[in-house]
């Protein structure tokens, strides 16, 4: 009895520090309202309707019939493109999630090296990409034809005899899409580890230099890596999330359904069944069985980085 009044009375006093904290810093929660209300109407309310969703026959012209797990059987049992969609979506995100977060990381401690006007120049030379509309530019480098850049370079150096058609061509098709994939993901998680970089204190070195430390990769490990714990934790997800949805990459360079399905993805599969076919409840099971896989990714990510984070 006496441990659950102290529980009680734990709870109460951390609910009355909230809303301290809260009332102090409340001039910070009204410059967030705004994102967080778009937040949680076109993010939040949709993963939670998917939920319910996915057990339903939903065409959006009928009310939604309950199926139970009609939808989850149907996709692991009998859908071979969804498995399929499996395969690649786990090689885009071993590929592209990993490499990239390791590159954004490494650019952004390259450039933080720099004259503080190249950082400015730089910064917005690896982030462009990621506000840019650049797959015009990445279809002329892998056009199918002699005049593509990329075969026109390999025709000329006599390495190929005949033009290779990367965006048609199942050999090269999830290739050309993971190395798009990597040019676009220098973005928010990009920015973040360049912030991070930014906001460590430099008397830490300082009293590194004075405990032993002696070179710039002992630095790296000791001070600058523990020092950016949420940064690097904010960019591991950000790469987590992209790598996982990646899907509007291929459409726009290998078009919809790609050649045997080699880039569909499981958010490829997600749209086809969503905006293509009108099945709502199996496009809904489609999302919940990524959104759960991502959950798990992040909740590894997050034990992995805590130790940064205090």
């Amino acid at each position: 009895m006496a441990q659950t009044e102290t529980r009680k009375r734990t709870r109460a006093e951390k609910r009355k520090q909230l809303w301290t904290q809260v009332k102090q810093n409340k001039e910070c929660y009204l410059m967030l309202l705004p994102f967080m209300t778009i937040f949680f109407i076109f993010t939040i309310v949709p993963v939670l309707m998917s939920l319910p969703m996915g057990f339903t026959d939903f065409d959006m012209a009928q009310l939604p019939k309950f199926v139970g797990l009609s939808n989850y059987t149907t996709l692991f049992l009998n859908d071979s493109i969804f498995i399929q969609s499996i395969r690649v979506t786990l090689i885009f995100a071993i590929f592209t999630g990993p490499l990239s977060y390791v590159l954004c990381f490494l650019l952004a401690w390259l450039i933080n090296e720099l004259h503080p006007k190249l950082k400015t120049i730089f910064t917005l030379i690896f982030y462009a990409p990621s506000m840019a509309n650049v797959y015009t530019v990445w279809q002329l480098i892998f056009s199918g034809d002699a005049y593509g850049y990329l075969n026109s370079v390999l025709l000329n150096l006599g390495i190929i005899t005949a033009p290779i058609q990367w965006l048609t061509d199942g050999r090269y098709i999830l290739g050309v899409t993971i190395v798009v994939q990597l040019w676009l993901s220098l973005g928010a998680g990009f920015l973040s580890l360049r912030a991070g970089f930014q906001n460590i204190d430099r008397s830490q070195y300082e009293a590194g230099a004075i405990e032993g430390i002696r070179n710039r990769w002992q630095e790296l490990i000791y001070i600058t890596i523990p020092s950016m714990g949420p940064q690097l934790m904010f960019a591991a997800v950000m790469q987590i999330v992209s790598s996982f949805t990646a899907g509007t990459v291929a459409q726009s360079l290998v078009g919809f359904p790609s050649t045997d399905y080699k880039a569909h993805t499981i958010m490829t599969h997600a749209y086809d069944y969503g905006w293509v076919r009108f099945e709502m409840g199996y496009a809904s099971a489609i999302c919940m069985v990524l959104f759960v896989a991502m959950f798990l990714v992040n909740k590894l990510i997050a034990k992995v980085l805590g130790k940064y984070m205090d």
